[in-house]
């Protein structure tokens, strides 16, 4: 059910009316949405248990109508000690396990869950180990007072299961050589019990001292020395202890194992090679390449070496091994092998197995085979191919490249293969340097290809010489001179004519602009500097300019250090063109004449001039002549009278004649002429005009081209006036004739700077320099252009040190000019040579571990090539040690301190023989002294740890190992074997296993009776002539076991104790009994309060269990309490059972009553009538009432009415008045006191 329920209740109570409303919804409300752990109320009053989910333990197996166990209290406190619950387990109890009861004590009902009784099942924790219980309480006649609580019941283990061995046999192969204390095999049990209850032992049947078993985690290891010759078979009986049941009295034993051990004599040891390679001669007949010893350990087959195989490296299967001898096999070649399959030798994996059963397999070994005097196996050039460049107008002895082979054999000797390229080279034969024999500025190819063979090996190599261009052609024109015929009417930029250039340089070299070069002012044309294009760049007319034009085009390269220019002539004709129109001399001409003027009769003469070629012009009226009046000739231009004037009327008594002139192609711009007509005698022929200057215009152009006529000449190119190359290169005056320079001067640095000049300007004036001779070992290279010389190759002074350099000096100009000088240059000693110790690959002796101090063990020598104090030697030991030292002038080395092989078994000592440079650093070179140390039997056996200190549980079974002695003995052979003795025993107690030092019990230990063992426990080894022991102690100590079974117990889960309110400090309430069935000390019972309401107000006697005051009591303030008494024993786990106690405090008659008021006031008539209630006076005692007479006060007045005019009720405490009449005009007031008094004992009385 769900614990909601509650809730709803309570709710449904505070509304009850509304629950009369919908009494529906109520009734229909589900389960699961109708309980509360909170329960319900009821008058204020509440109604629940004190946690929502209790927690309780009870044992599998338990009885009918056991009770479980919880560490609270479980169940409701009672609001009204009337009620009267019941409990009642609603769910989590499927099977029927448990029953809910109900047991008052004091304000509490407590909830019990027993077992209930007649069920056939029983708990098992194996199945289930947990329930949860939904337990319901209600009120009996209260249905609306009802809770609901949890409670996890946990099922608490009972050792009623024994450990079983899965599997129950085992077998294993071991070899006889497995080491001590290995780890053989693991039988493994299981006990499906938990905790202490789930522990069990493993432990041998019978006493076995080759085996040991780990009595929990079922190893079994070596404890000694087996022999197969002996026995090679071992049944072996494990069985399984529960601890539980052992201590309980049972021996515990459930289950029993076998372990079968079989020993071997097994194939142990793989076999071992070691390889010594041998580079036999290309020309050898039936080579060896290495020679392979195989050793094997193993006695018998299995020390036998069947075969060694090549199992990688070999495809072509081309080597094959051959058994040599016993142990001794060689790698051959099966066929002649090409070695230029394997340019770099050959990496064969070997591998050697044995005879035995199994077969064991060596470790693959890889041997590195090659053969002498084959370069082609083993060298190479550095590159594939060599590309270099080369500058044109480099000079012979030019360096280009060295070619090198890796690694360069000793006696390397390159040639070039000749060919047509080859003849422009030549080669270094012992350096591979490359350098020029002759000039490239008059050579048209650009790339040489060569190849450099190596002799002996006859390896090859590609050499790319690509020249790089240099400014050594001068532009050339396609034609010698150029000339063209151009209109004089094209517009400005149109295009006259293209020169072109060419130049076989590269590059900037070869690129070239284009100028004009020209005296002439204001030439009309222009050309693009790139693409050589000529054109107009201003209007040609050929009437007022030359009619041809003659200059220079220069074509210029842009290479440096100078550029070369060449010209040519061009020559540019104008062609005329009619292209003027005429032009009257002229115009806007009037006249007069008569109208008698005669027929035919000249009027006036026109006059129009071309300029072109001064053209014919003709002449024609446009308008103007329409009645045909006049006559124009179109030749002369004269114009004459055609007719008669005498009927003539012109408008306005003018006639304007429009004339034009042409050419025949253009038109003048038309010109007017009026002529007026007039009666009478005519005047004086004339007309006047506007003079337009043509004539004049006409001369000043004739003159001007008549003076820009004459023939043009053609202008002179330029000329080089320094172009004669007139003086020859010269050396500076300073030029020395010898320098000196450190051999180990790096590659690249500068040696010497040479110093010339060359007078001349231009290419004739630029020189460069060369190596020409000289230069065997190709030491040296010459930049041409600086003249600086620098180291191209290593110099080694211990091989030449001396070189006679012809340096040379060329210009470029034409014809070439040279000088040469000779530079001896002497090679100075560096210290560049190490010395160099005698015995390649270090220096192995052995000597005595006692070898006494002083002795000279070994002379190790050095030499160096170099000169002076650089060729000098000084020894020293760089190996920190004190045990050798070594004379620094001879190389002895010696003993110097104590050896002992146990500490240090070999000395890997650096020894180093360094020269004694002055300047610089100095050379070094270290060798590798090895000094081994022969044994001697100088050690006994040291214990690891010194002393042992082993904790075993008290019941462990016999035969277990408590501890493993473990001794180090550096001495070899029968000085480092040892044995172990025990020099007491306990009377039997423990054992020691000679050979592997494991420590036994023999007999069963207990705690209670002797806690620790001292064991002393002797190692002696084997030596010759004397043996040599140590002792170490073993301290045991037994560790106690639980044997605390039994919980303490309370014959009741509850007592109830009074005591009275006003009892004394100290005194007794009740005594707690708890019982324990174990005995000793786990029997021993101590008490103590823990919990409860009462904590601080009472104690109890940790040993009787008496319950008393620590406190006064008030019944009035607290009535009752609650104590939760713990009963412990004294185990190493203690354990513990509680009781629950209930305090009643008796009540004592402490308190007097009190009157709910201090003074009453109250009126009466006067007059009134006999038995007139006056007022009530109230009292209460918060005492609790005696049992037998009840709350029973007594009131009585005791002053103030002497008359008698009132009377009190002694027992309800109500003033009335009396039969004597009041009369308010004699007496208005009267003061009464009363008292008020409980009946007890001892009563109490209250004014």
């Amino acid at each position: 059910m769900d614990v909601n329920m509650g809730r709803w209740i309570g709710i449904r109570a505070s509304f009850l009316s509304l629950a009369l409303l919908l009494p529906l919804l109520l009734f229909k409300l589900p389960p699961c949405c109708s309980q509360n752990t909170q329960g319900g109320t009821r008058d204020g009053l509440h109604f629940n248990f004190t946690q929502a989910v209790y927690h309780a333990t009870v044992y599998e197996n338990s009885a009918a109508r056991t009770y479980a166990n919880s560490k609270v209290k479980m169940g409701i406190h009672l609001a009204q000690r009337s009620w009267e619950i019941r409990y009642r387990i609603t769910s989590g109890d499927e099977e029927g396990f448990f029953k809910a009861e109900d047991y008052v004590l004091g304000d509490f009902c407590f909830l019990r869950i027993r077992t209930k009784g007649g069920n056939a099942a029983i708990l098992n924790r194996e199945i289930q180990d947990n329930y949860v219980l939904t337990v319901k309480a209600s009120v009996k006649g209260e249905t609306l007072l009802e809770t609901w609580t949890k409670v996890s019941i946990q099922v608490l283990d009972m050792n009623d299961l024994r450990p079983l061995f899965s599997p129950t046999t085992y077998s294993v192969t071991i070899a006889e050589s497995t080491p001590l204390r290995t780890s053989i095999a693991q039988v493994t049990a299981t006990d499906a019990d938990i905790g202490s209850n789930g522990e069990f032992y493993y432990f041998f049947k019978e006493k076995m001292e080759l085996f040991a078993v780990h009595p929990t985690s079922g190893v079994v290891s070596l404890s000694g020395k087996l022999n197969v010759d002996e026995q090679n078979r071992y049944d072996l009986e494990i069985l399984a202890v529960d601890r539980g049941m052992k201590l309980y009295g049972n021996n515990g034993v459930s289950s029993t194992a076998k372990l079968l051990v079989h020993v071997e004599r097994v194939n142990e040891h793989a076999p071992v090679m070691t390889v010594l390679t041998h580079s036999p001669s290309w020309l050898d007949k039936n080579p060896v390449y290495a020679i392979i010893t195989v050793e094997d350990p193993d006695e018998g087959l299995n020390g036998e070496v069947d075969s060694v195989a090549i199992v990688g490296g070999d495809p072509s299967e081309q080597f094959y091994v051959e058994r040599a001898e016993q142990g001794e096999f060689a790698i051959k070649a099966s066929e002649s092998v090409n070695w230029e399959t394997y340019p770099y030798g050959c990496n064969l994996t070997l591998q050697a197995k044995d005879r035995g059963t199994p077969q064991r397999f060596s470790a693959v070994k890889v041997v590195h085979i090659r053969i002498k005097n084959r370069p082609t196996a083993k060298a190479w050039f550095e590159r594939e191919s060599y590309e270099v460049s080369l500058n044109e107008m480099s000079p012979p002895g030019s360096i280009i490249v060295a070619v090198k082979m890796r690694p360069e054999p000793d006696d390397a000797e390159y040639i070039l293969a000749p060919s047509a390229d080859s003849a422009f080279f030549q080669i270094n034969t012992l350096t591979g340097v490359i350098f020029t024999t002759r000039w490239f500025s008059h050579v048209t190819q650009d790339v040489f290809n060569l190849e450099v063979v190596e002799i002996d090996s006859e390896l090859k190599v590609n050499v790319q010489v690509t020249i790089e261009d240099a400014n050594d052609n001068t532009p050339t024109f396609a034609q010698s001179s150029y000339e063209v015929f151009v209109n004089e009417s094209v517009p400005v930029g149109t295009y006259v004519l293209t020169v072109s250039a060419i130049d076989e340089d590269k590059g900037e070299n070869g690129y070239i602009t284009y100028s004009i070069s020209s005296l002439q002012p204001s030439l009309p044309f222009r050309i693009n500097q790139f693409t050589g294009v000529i054109s107009t760049s201003k209007e040609l007319d050929f009437e007022s300019s030359s009619e041809s034009f003659m200059f220079i085009v220069r074509a210029s390269d842009w290479g440096s250090p100078y550029r070369r220019e060449s010209e040519v002539n061009v020559t540019i004709h104008l062609e005329n063109v009619n292209d003027n129109q005429p032009l009257f001399e002229k115009v806007a001409c009037q006249g007069v004449i008569s109208r008698d003027f005669p027929v035919d009769e000249v009027i006036t003469t026109m006059s129009a001039i071309d300029v072109d070629e001064l053209e014919l012009v003709k002449y024609k009226v446009l308008s103007g002549n329409e009645w045909g009046y006049f006559s124009l000739n179109p030749d002369s231009g004269v114009l004459t009278l055609r007719r008669s004037l005498a009927t003539a009327n012109p408008k306005g008594g003018v006639f304007s004649l429009k004339i034009t002139a042409t050419d025949g192609e253009n038109f003048s711009d038309p010109m007017f002429v009026n002529i007026s007509i007039v009666h009478g005698k005519s005047p004086p022929k004339g007309f006047n005009c506007k003079e337009t200057r043509v004539a004049q215009k006409l001369a000043e152009k004739l003159l001007k081209k008549s003076k820009g006529s004459t023939k043009p000449k053609v202008e002179e190119g330029f000329i080089d006036l320094f172009s004669v190359n007139r003086q020859m290169p010269q050396f500076d005056k300073a030029f020395p004739t010898d320098i000196a320079v450190r051999e180990d001067l790096m590659v690249g640095s500068s040696v010497f700077k040479v110093s010339a000049y060359d007078g001349d300007t231009g290419f004739n004036g630029q020189i460069v320099y060369s190596i020409s001779d000289g230069n065997t070992d190709s030491c040296f290279n010459m930049d041409m252009n600086s003249g600086l010389i620098s180291v191209f190759l290593p110099m080694d002074r211990e091989k030449r040190d001396r070189y006679l350099l012809n340096l040379t000096v060329y210009d470029l100009g034409l014809p070439q000019k040279a000088t040469w000088r000779l530079l001896t240059v002497y090679i100075e000693d560096a210290n560049d040579n190490a010395p160099q110790f005698l015995q390649e690959g270090g220096y192995t002796i052995v000597i005595p571990e006692n070898t006494a101090i002083g002795t000279d063990v070994i002379q190790v020598e050095a030499t160096d090539k170099d000169l002076g104090p650089n060729g000098e030697t000084v020894y020293s030991v760089l190996t920190s040690t004190t045990q050798f030292g070594i004379n620094s002038t001879n190389g002895i080395v010696y003993v110097a301190g104590q050896l002992d092989r146990e500490l240090v078994p070999t000395f890997k000592l650096k020894i180093e023989a360094r020269d004694k440079a002055e300047k610089g650093s100095q050379r070094f070179s270290v060798t590798t002294l090895r000094i081994k140390l022969e044994d001697v039997n100088d050690c006994p056996p040291l214990f690891i740890p010194s002393v042992y200190k082993a904790k075993a549980l008290e019941d462990l079974p016999v035969g277990t190992v408590v501890a493993w002695l473990e001794t180090q003995d550096p001495d070899l052979g029968l000085g480092g074997q040892v044995r172990y003795t025990l020099a007491n025993d306990y009377n039997g107690w423990f054992e020691v296993d000679r050979a592997s030092g494991a420590i036994r019990l023999t007999k069963e230990l207990d705690y209670e009776t002797q806690q620790f063992y001292n064991l002393t426990v002797k190692a002696k080894d084997k030596g010759k002539p004397v043996s040599l022991l140590s002792v170490t102690y073993v301290e045991v100590e037994v560790v106690d076991v639980n044997e605390n079974l039994y919980s303490p117990y309370f014959s009741q889960f509850a007592l109830m104790g009074l005591v009275r309110e006003n009892a004394r400090i100290g005194t007794t309430l009740l005594q707690v009994t708890a019982n324990d069935d174990d005995a000793g000390r786990d029997g021993e019972i101590q008490y103590s309060i823990r919990d409860g309401s009462g904590l601080g107000r009472f104690a109890i006697d940790e040993e009787t269990g008496v319950i008393y005051t620590t406190d006064i009591l008030d019944r009035e303030t607290k009535d009752s309490y609650w104590l939760t008494v713990y009963a412990s024993d004294h185990g190493v786990v203690p354990q513990f059972a509680t009781i629950e106690v209930f305090v009643q405090v008796e009540d004592v008659n402490d308190n007097a009553p009190l009157t709910s008021e201090p003074m009453y006031h109250a009126s009466v008539p006067e007059g009134s009538l006999r038995d007139v209630t006056v007022i009530q006076i109230q009292a209460q005692d918060p005492d609790a009432p005696p049992p037998t007479t009840g709350d029973r006060i007594s009131y009585r007045i005791v002053s103030g009415n002497p008359q008698n005019f009132f009377s009190i009720n002694s027992r309800t405490g109500v003033i009335t008045t009396t039969s004597r009449k009041l009369d308010r005009e004699q007496q208005i007031e009267h003061v009464l006191e009363c008292y008020n008094e409980r009946f007890a004992s001892r009563p109490l009385l209250k004014k």
